[in-house]
């Protein structure tokens, strides 16, 4: 029962595994709802406090919902399109057109493999260049027929081997960034999980940033950040909470624009209402976007993201 739950769940998890063995038994209504009583209280507790560093491993977490999983509960239509008309299709990114609600779009996002071999074929999330060219592609087709775009982050980083840099994956980046700054459509990001670096802001260059409750959005993973600045990929927790990569920390500093509430316990505790908060959040975000004219909505998009960084001193 145990397995699959990060160690700061595991009180959670042995009350469960109680729960569950007592409702294979039968007879046991009353110490079943004390029990119950019992995990609410707990996850109530765990959830409330998590530290930037729980939050990382739970915007990590195996059973976290992915692009795919959130595109079959919000859409009631979804064609998925492959290949950058290139070199071929990188089954890191989905991306196709699809419709929420009576709301035609264009849908793009990283994905995460479930099992080993999925793993391996999607490469663990981290996009190929032609990933990055098949998502501008749909991203520009959407604008073409004036449908707006949904982008779902949720990557390690792009992949850094040989023959991605080989077929151009910095430029791929870079012409994302430039190509999305002034997209003639409005464009909703969502970071639902891990947002690595340029791996992520290659598709998060939007007009409303959303980031779900227990996401992360950072330059560099901890590891990566203990490793540079102490030599100590052991750091890892220290690094995560000063990079302050928590959705909180990015409303705080204006990177994002809204928190999306998660279920207690987590997007991967249930997949269905992290699904419905996110439709709700995205639908506002683009009921809101479309009074805008195309010339006020690339206004604003370039004004927003000329003022990250921006501080003031005494």
């Amino acid at each position: 029962m145990t397995e699959g739950w990060l160690d700061f769940e595991k009180p959670i998890a042995d009350v469960e595994e109680e729960i569950e063995e007592l409702s294979a038994i039968g007879g046991f209504a009353e110490q079943i709802a004390q029990l119950r009583a019992k995990a609410e209280k707990l996850k109530q507790k765990t959830y409330s406090g998590l530290t930037a560093w729980q939050q990382v491993q739970l915007a990590r977490h195996p059973r976290r919902p992915y692009t795919l999983d959130y595109i079959e509960r919000i859409a009631s239509e979804f064609v998925e399109l492959h290949g950058d008309r290139g070199f071929g299709d990188d089954p890191a990114i989905v991306a196709g057109i699809g419709q929420i609600e009576q709301l035609r779009l264009g849908i793009i996002g990283h994905q995460k493999g479930r099992d080993t071999r999925d793993k391996i074929r999607r490469n663990f999330g981290m996009p190929h260049p032609e990933g990055y060219r098949k998502a501008l592609r749909i991203m520009q087709t959407a604008a073409r027929f004036g449908l707006p775009v949904l982008a779902l982050v949720d990557t390690p980083g792009a992949y850094p081997g040989v023959g991605a840099e080989e077929r151009g994956q910095a430029e791929a980046i870079a012409r994302n960034l430039r190509e999305m700054v002034m997209l003639p459509a409005p464009v909703v990001v969502v970071v639902t999980g891990e947002g690595g670096s340029g791996g992520a802001l290659a598709l998060a260059v939007g007009d409303r940033i959303l980031a779900l409750e227990n996401s992360v959005y950072s330059v560099i993973s901890p590891e990566g950040c203990a490793s540079i600045l102490w030599r100590d990929g052991a750091r890892a927790a220290e690094a995560a909470t000063t990079l302050k990569i928590t959705s909180t920390d990015l409303l705080r500093f204006a990177i994002i624009d809204e928190v999306v509430p998660e279920p207690l316990g987590g997007a991967h505790s249930d997949w269905d209402a992290a699904a419905r908060s996110l439709k709700q959040s995205v639908l506002s975000s683009l009921t809101e976007l479309a009074r805008l004219s195309t010339e006020e909505l690339l206004t604003r998009r370039v004004d927003k993201f000329r003022a990250m960084g921006v501080y003031a001193t005494a």
